[in-house]
């Protein structure tokens, strides 16, 4: 299978501790590697007000992930995302493939004038 870049973008209950904060982003990556997805990315953006009230939660903790994997990674996170109390939503996607890494394309032929 393919290689591809994927993104998650999962929130965490505003009221856990930082080692609370650091075990849950711990355990998504050790998921993600011994599934062999590469290139593990973490941003941790902080606490931040959610648009809407989930769970009665009016904050979160965001976690972004970027990794590259060939797609069979992402059942098994996002399974053990949706069993765990202590993450409130998640959404991964699947990004395009980089410009510098896929092949250039052929040029289109030019279009010859016709006369009218």
């Amino acid at each position: 299978m393919a290689t591809r870049n994927y993104e998650m973008m999962y929130v965490l209950r505003p009221d856990l501790s930082e080692e609370r904060v650091n075990a849950e982003i711990d355990r998504y990556n050790e998921i993600l590697s011994n599934n062999s997805a590469n290139n593990i990315e973490v941003q941790v953006k902080g606490k931040r007000r959610l648009a809407y009230e989930i769970d009665r939660f009016q904050d979160g903790i965001y976690v972004q992930l970027n990794y590259k994997a060939d797609g069979s990674q992402v059942a098994p996170v996002e399974r053990a995302m949706r069993l765990s109390e202590e993450v409130i939503r998640y959404l991964t996607i699947r990004l395009k493939d980089d410009p510098k890494s896929a092949q250039p394309a052929e040029a289109p032929a030019e279009a010859e004038p016709t006369a009218v």
